[in-house]
């Protein structure tokens, strides 16, 4: 009999010397895997990590219970910015934030961390969510380097599982390995490392209404990929208004701004030395022209002296909507001139409701008043009559034929009437984001709800209009 319990007791206690390497050898495989490849070179100006998430569980994964972590170590004390250039589910259905962990790692004082909404379904089984492109830059313009970033790899140009990549399920670390910081305990003479401490978990992200388009303009510069994946473009063609034949890129930057909500904008610089040849202006136009009733709205900084040079300018700051052709031509416009035009003295506010380019035919409201500074413009175009209004003060009611029949392009402009004088000088308009929403009448209060909202849940884009 004791010989019988002594054989059990050895058997129970070798089978649970074993069990640590027996578990080890049979780990389940991690709910998700996240795939990374590099984009850029180590020193890039714009760092473009490309990630992919794996659903290696046995049962369906909502993406919007997603969350992924790439860290990196800031250079200097620039801030960061973020965009999304290509995705498989719809840039409209990410968004993603840079924080600084409360206790940073050597390598990763930061990180930028990338969530979905609702929008970007499920992953069954096996199934992947195809590669998403994404940008990391400085909006000051300074080249990022990245060979002492965590995440970072160059040696990965093709999809590969990535530790130093973290990902999350529904709140919770299910994959990559956390980085570690060192104790800060002091007279501590332990120097172990310590797991660094999230500034938050993960959380999932609200479905984006439809009928909406949002953009705060986080954008490397005019030639950025992402500006025209997401449905902008740049002006370089011929004609008018202004100084015919002066549209040029060299104008459109998007830097940092510490007044801007997100501290980065849109800047449109019209810029001359009296001359034509020397004048170059600036306009960012929408790519397409699904636009047509609904509420558009933008924030926007009106300039009332020159960034640089003589004052006096005919100079006009422009937020407006114009249809693609004649047909059934619309047009709303809103056109500040600090120091007049055409005649009339500035500064001045122009709200026009156009019916006819070729014939002149518009009815056409006038404010005089300095708009130095920021301000949010908006425009009501809902049951047969275009409302305009300027931080919630209306201004100016069109109908009947001055409604728009047409889908518009959006347009953002700063160009000069004429040129009276000679010398260099500069004008600089800047938007802080746009807004609409389709087929529907906002209030300023309702607007700000809206783009609030966005910019809590880490919504740089979304675009949820219908296609014409």
């Amino acid at each position: 009999m004791f010989k019988t319990l002594f054989l059990v007791i050895a058997v129970v206690a070798g089978g649970l010397a074993l069990y640590p390497q027996w578990r080890a050898a049979h780990q389940a495989p991690p709910q998700l895997t996240i795939r990374y490849k590099a984009g850029s070179p180590a020193t890039a100006a714009v760092a473009r990590p490309w990630l992919e998430v794996v659903n290696t569980s046995p049962k369906r994964v909502l993406l919007s219970d997603v969350a992924i972590r790439y860290y990196f170590t800031a250079d200097g004390t620039s801030s960061y910015a973020f965009n999304c250039v290509q995705a498989a589910v719809g840039c409209s259905n990410i968004a993603g934030e840079t924080v600084a962990p409360a206790d940073p790692a050597t390598t990763a004082d930061r990180y930028l961390q990338i969530s979905f909404t609702p929008g970007a379904g499920s992953l069954a089984p096996g199934a992947k969510s195809g590669a998403i492109g994404l940008q990391l830059y400085r909006p000051d313009g300074r080249k990022l380097d990245q060979r002492d970033d965590r995440s970072f790899n160059a040696a990965a140009t093709t999809f590969q599982p990535s530790k130093t990549v973290t990902g999350y399920l529904r709140g919770a670390h299910v994959w990559g390995d956390e980085p570690t910081s060192p104790t800060r305990r002091t007279g501590s003479t332990d120097h172990a490392a310590a797991p660094a401490r999230a500034s938050s978990a993960p959380r999932p992200r609200p479905a984006h209404p439809r009928g909406i388009m949002f953009d705060n303009f986080h954008y490397s510069g005019p030639d950025d990929p992402a500006l025209h994946a997401h449905g902008w473009l740049v002006r370089t063609s011929p004609g008018g208004p202004g100084i015919h034949d002066t549209w040029s890129a060299a104008g459109v930057t998007f830097p940092a701004e510490k007044t801007a909500v997100g501290g980065q904008v849109l800047q449109l610089r019209a810029s001359t030395d009296g001359t034509k040849a020397g004048t170059k202006q600036a306009e960012v136009q929408s790519s397409g022209t699904g636009f047509m009733t609904g509420t558009y709205a933008a924030r926007i900084y009106f300039n009332d002296k020159p960034t640089s040079g003589r004052n006096g300018d005919h100079v006009n700051e422009s937020f407006y909507t114009i249809s693609p052709d004649n047909s059934r031509y619309s047009e709303l416009d809103n056109e500040y001139m600090p120091n007049g035009g055409w005649g009339a003295p500035g500064p001045k506010l122009d709200t026009t409701s156009w019916y006819s380019a070729d014939t002149g035919d518009r009815v056409t409201h006038k404010l005089t008043s300095s708009l130095q500074g920021w301000h949010t413009m908006m425009i009501t175009a809902v049951h047969g009559v275009a409302t305009y209004s300027v931080d919630g003060h209306k201004l100016f009611s069109s109908g009947g034929k001055y409604f728009p029949r047409q889908n518009m392009s959006i347009n953002f402009n700063t160009w000069f009437v004429d040129l009276p004088f000679t010398g260099p000088r500069t004008w600089d308009m800047r938007v802080n984001w746009f807004y609409y929403k389709a087929g529907k009448a906002q209030s300023l209060t309702d607007v700000q709800k809206a783009v609030n909202n966005l910019y809590d849940s880490g919504t740089h884009y979304i675009n949820t209009v219908p296609k014409s």
